[in-house]
């Protein structure tokens, strides 16, 4: 064979025929055909106007905006006319009858907001923050009067990490004292808190002199004793850094102390972390969108970018890991609105969504970036933005590490002790989740049962998925024979590739679970479990590598390591029928 024709056949592939989809049931958003058929009329209209909203403004504004940092007033003069978080985020009982905390029409916002830019997707995050601590709260005071506030248009903040102490709430250096009336005096600073320039009201957390028990109150941006020293951060978000100066409390504005305080500060984290792998798959469409068009539209070497198969490759996968990874989050928010103080079951798979769904789109952006190249730093692209803006998404509401030690507790009672629960249905009705505000104590999670993951693996028969099988089985049999020793258990760095090992599995399973419930095609799902297979590989390599591992330990790692059973023709069908026709469906106004 001549050497033009084997590089051409490395290439290029256009030998094996794909053979059409039966069915292509999409769960990627393109904010222009989108019905959202799953919400009531009045959410329906306002995710909508939302839409034509930044479709309106266009691209060029867009960009404008964030090279120039500009404060987005003008998205907060239109949800403020809209009364657009006021909807979304006042509880039943407080507003109107349209307005509910309701997370599936909450997910659906998160996303449109994270598909135009994560600074519009910022100002509702810390405002969802903000807002949980008060709806938490059992002071009906201060919860009127952010229902008021909201309905005038105000946005929150949450007042929690330190500039010396980041998010160590144990070591609070915000002082509450108590004066002789019985109001207080607060003094002291918090750091990287978004919204602190126009927050109505900062939901913010510290310590009781008198007793040193902890505290959480509101406070006013705007009062005199506010001072607002600095934006800590180079962007339209106004991430600040705050100090009260003999600051006047008062009772009524006091939301909770000692224990209550501290589960408050926790269970406002478990309802805002889950937002964040939301704005991840929301910039991580719209930067699909732009590569595909890109690629599939550009000619090298006499052929369109897209027939290379390297470049089908990266945007096949790329396209199965955004699927999982909105498969996941939606699977994971019909927990949530089904928990009770009985099914605590989200606790696993609220962290999973802020730690696993976005360190996935940092891989997904990685992998159209090396297709769009150089293109992705243009000032006109969007890519520019979500190359940025995606790295920040794992590192904020507590590191990865942070959230994998959260995880790891969950891991014996999901592997060794399943319990009995009623199955999870898909849970869009338009009902208020007052569970979330009233989620009790944050002790006790390692008590937490899970539903028997192998029963849903076991209902799935598929190459990649019964590989998967086999590689679960050897973990568990690695953590019943070579069990973490005490040593083991204390290098963090062991434990992390541990625990990205077990998510995988928990991951697995949800989407398993969704793509069932949505009618997702064998050939898909089997082509996520391709990857999995491969990242699952990737850690048993790194955990039999590591200096501390047991031949016990590396054995069964090395056995874990599998390869993905090898179809060049599901793949084609899934590059062709799914990942390539993305091309040409979706592009932002100009």
């Amino acid at each position: 064979m001549k050497l033009l024709d084997l590089a051409g056949s490395i290439l290029f592939n256009n030998t094996l025929p794909a053979t059409p989809s039966s069915q292509k049931n999409k769960v990627i958003l393109n904010p222009k055909i989108e019905n959202y058929d799953h919400l009531d009329k009045t959410s329906r209209a306002l995710i909508k106007k939302t839409i034509a909203f930044f479709e309106a403004r266009g691209k060029a504004t867009l960009k404008e905006d964030d090279h120039e940092r500009t404060w987005y007033a003008d998205f907060l003069a239109f949800q403020k006319k809209e009364k657009l978080f006021a909807t979304f985020l006042t509880p039943e009982g407080y507003g109107t009858k349209d307005q509910r905390w309701d997370t599936a029409r909450n997910c659906a916002l998160n996303e449109v907001l994270g598909f135009y830019g994560l600074a519009y997707w910022y100002t509702w995050q810390v405002t969802i923050l903000g807002l949980g601590a008060i709806w938490i709260s059992q002071n009906e005071a201060v919860k009127k009067r952010a229902a008021k506030l909201l309905k005038e248009g105000g946005i929150f903040a949450f007042g929690l990490s330190e500039k010396e102490h980041g998010a160590d709430i144990y070591s609070s250096d915000m002082l509450l004292a108590r004066q002789e009336d019985g109001t207080y005096v607060a003094n002291g600073s918090k750091y990287y808190i978004g919204n602190g320039n126009k927050a109505a009201l900062v939901s913010t957390f510290g310590k009781l002199t008198d007793t040193d028990e902890y505290v959480f109150f509101v406070v006013d941006s705007q009062h005199d004793n506010y001072e607002l020293v600095q934006n800590v951060v180079n962007s339209q978000n106004y991430v600040s850094e705050y100090t009260l100066n003999n600051y006047p409390v008062r009772e009524e504005d006091i939301l909770a102390k000692g224990r209550d305080a501290w589960d408050m500060a926790l269970n406002t984290v478990n309802v805002g972390k889950f937002n964040l792998g939301w704005g991840s798959i929301g910039i991580c469409s719209h930067a699909y969108y732009e590569a595909i068009n890109h690629a599939s539209s550009r000619r090298l070497f006499d052929h369109y970018v897209t027939d290379f198969v390297h470049i089908q490759q990266l945007f096949t996968e790329a396209y199965a890991r955004l699927t999982a990874m909105k498969l996941f989050a939606l699977r994971g928010a019909d927990y949530m609105r089904f928990a009770s103080a009985e099914d605590r079951r989200y606790l696993l798979f609220t962290p999973m969504v802020k730690m696993k769904v976005t360190t996935q789109g940092e891989e997904v952006i990685n992998q159209l970036w090396d297709v769009i190249a150089a293109k992705g730093f243009e000032k006109n692209m969007y890519f520019e933005m979500a190359v940025r803006d995606i790295r920040a998404l794992p590192k904020l509401e507590g590191t990865v590490h942070v959230n994998m030690a959260l995880i790891l507790k969950f891991m014996a009672n999901y592997f060794f002790k399943p319990a009995k629960f009623p199955d999870v249905p898909t849970m869009n009705e338009t009902t208020n989740d007052d569970f979330l505000f009233n989620q009790g104590e944050t002790k006790g999670l390692g008590k937490t049962r899970f539903h028997d993951y192998r029963k849903v693996y076991d209902s799935v028969d598929l190459p990649n998925v019964n590989i998967f099988k086999k590689q679960i089985r050897l973990l568990k049999m690695l953590l019943v024979a070579g069990k973490p020793s005490k040593e083991q258990s204390k290098d963090f760095d062991f434990l992390l590739i541990l625990g990205e090992l077990f998510t995988l599995v928990v991951y697995g399973q949800l989407i398993l679970e969704n793509a069932k419930i949505k009618d997702i095609e064998d050939d898909l799902v089997d082509q996520i479990f391709d990857f999995i297979i491969r990242d699952f590989s990737k850690f048993a390599l790194q955990l039999s590598q590591k200096g501390c591992s047991t031949l016990v330990q590396q054995t069964f790692c090395n056995q874990m390591i599998k390869r993905p059973n090898v179809d060049d023709a599901r793949q084609i069908r899934v590059w062709e029928n799914y990942a390539y026709d993305m091309k040409n469906q979706y592009e932002m106004t100009p």
